[in-house]
This record gives C-alpha cells, structure tokens and sequence, in this order.
C-alpha cells in the first residue's frame, strides 16, 4: 500500500479544525471520484467533481461525533471540487460557514493523496464501520461502471454496515453488479437494460430528480447528459421516491442511506450517525 491513514494523523488534523475529540468511534470509508471531466451528448464534456456542501457537511459532522474519515478513489489521486458547489446558497447563504467547510475539508490528511480502491479492497475492510459517497456529477463517470467499486459496496451490503450517498452520490451503487460497464455503455446509448445481479434491487432509494436535472442541463446551453440518473436507478430496480425539486429528502432502507439533492446534506449525515450509532450498541 503506498501509504496508510493512520488514525493519530486523522485525529491530529482533526483537531486543528476543531471538528473532533481525541477519542475516535471508528473509520468511515469515504469514496469520491477520481475524475472531474463529464462527457456530454455533443462530444463535449463539463468540468467537475465533488460538490463541497455535500462531502464537507456531513463529513464535519462525522469528525465531530468521533469518527475518523479514510478518503478513496478509483485511482488513488486528489478529487477535485465542482467550482460550482462553492457558493453560499448551499450554506444557509452563510460565506463564513462555507469557508470553515472548505477549511474542514482541506484539512483532510488524505484529500490530496487518497488511497485507490484497489489498495482499499487489498486490505482489511471490516476495520470500517461504514461507507460514505459524496455527490456532484463525478460519480456518474467513474464509480457507476467499475467493478472494483461494485466489490466494495458488495462487502457493506454483505455485512450490513451503513451506506450513505448523496445527489449523485448514489449512482455508484450500479456498480454493485454482475458487468457494470455494460449496463452504463448501454444507457449511454440510449437503451433500457436490465440490471443483472444488483444487491440493490427493490430498495427504497432516491437519488438526484429528473426535474432538477432539467435544471441543471439548462445551463449546458444546447448540450445533454448520456443519460438521467434518476431513469437509470429505476430501470436498474431501485424502489425510488422524490420529494418536490430542491427540498431536502433522505430515505433510509435497510443499511442503505440515500439524498436526493445537495440540500439533504445536514439531514444524511444525521441519519448516517444514528446508523452507525445503533450499530456500536
């Protein structure tokens, strides 16, 4: 492995945020994209990544309960934020708290050098006590048709640990199938395949809405998505449910957390602390 997140640097970093005590719960696996550029119908692509409020804010809050985070991706690089999430609106419209996010954040001992998914597979997973998947467009290029992503979540599925994502966060759960990469190439051409294999299936689940997607293609000018997230979850055999665009909506099934869109962030990471609490009785 090329490094190891100890927990003494993660609690020290912590504590120069101010964000936790020195006495940790436990690890959560937190899984980002490797990727910042999202191709688009017309060949062209949308520069991306992370969506600040979404990783940040619950991310502050599992430093403040206690849990020490260990940041992974695809490829073992620095993820990269959308420029777009870092805007007040997602704060309340405070500046001040979306600059101690962004702090939180930066003062991650991994966020510029995270561990690959391999090398997290490589080792021992049980040492996690749940997985956490921000959102922004990243994970619809990368953690929806990889295998390896689809090993990882099939290890928390088996062992009903909790599982958070959030707004496009929960694409990445499409990976948790028998060939992935197929069912999103599929997609991508505009078919309607059938899910082969997906531990998911018939879950209660929500991910970023069709109305609010429109809403963000609008501002692509004349440019589309591959293909709707949302339509993708429901072909694949999610049990999907939305609230009105742009409210906060979080549906827990089982192990399974999900959040509609970036204003679910404070209400995922409170349920996300009580799964895990309820596992550490």
């Amino acid at each position: 492995m090329k490094k190891t997140s100890t927990l003494a640097l993660a609690v020290a970093g912590a504590l120069l945020a101010g964000t936790v005590s020195a006495a940790p719960k436990g690890e959560v696996l937190v899984l980002l994209s490797s990727e910042n550029q999202l191709p688009l119908q017309g060949g062209t692509s949308y520069a991306t990544g992370y969506y600040l409020n979404e990783f940040g804010v619950p991310a502050d809050q599992l430093l403040k309960a206690g849990y020490t985070l260990v940041l992974v991706t695809p490829k073992g690089n620095a993820p990269r934020v959308d420029q777009r999430s870092v805007d007040p609106q997602y704060f309340g419209g405070d500046a001040a708290e979306m600059q101690r996010i962004q702090t939180v954040v930066q003062g991650l001992p991994d966020i510029g050098d995270t561990l690959s998914v391999k090398e997290v597979l490589a080792g021992d997973l049980d040492r996690y006590a749940g997985l956490f998947i921000p959102g922004g467009h990243a994970p619809l290029i990368d953690l929806a048709n990889n295998p390896e992503v689809g090993a990882l979540l099939n290890h928390f599925h088996q062992a009903g640990k909790p599982t958070a994502a959030i707004c496009h966060g929960p694409i990445a759960l499409l990976s948790a199938q028998k060939d992935p990469a197929s069912y999103q190439a599929a997609l991508a051409r505009g078919e309607k395949p059938a899910a082969t294999d997906w531990v998911y299936q018939g879950y209660k689940m929500t991910i970023f809405s069709d109305p609010e997607e429109q809403v963000f293609e609008g501002s692509l000018k004349d440019d589309r998505l591959l293909f709707y997230p949302a339509k993708a979850m429901a072909g694949a055999g999610g049990n999907m449910t939305y609230a009105p665009a742009w409210q906060p909506n979080v549906v827990v099934d089982r192990e399974l957390i999900t959040g509609q869109n970036p204003f679910s962030d404070k209400a995922l990471a409170k349920a996300l602390l009580e799964k895990l609490a309820s596992r550490r009785q």
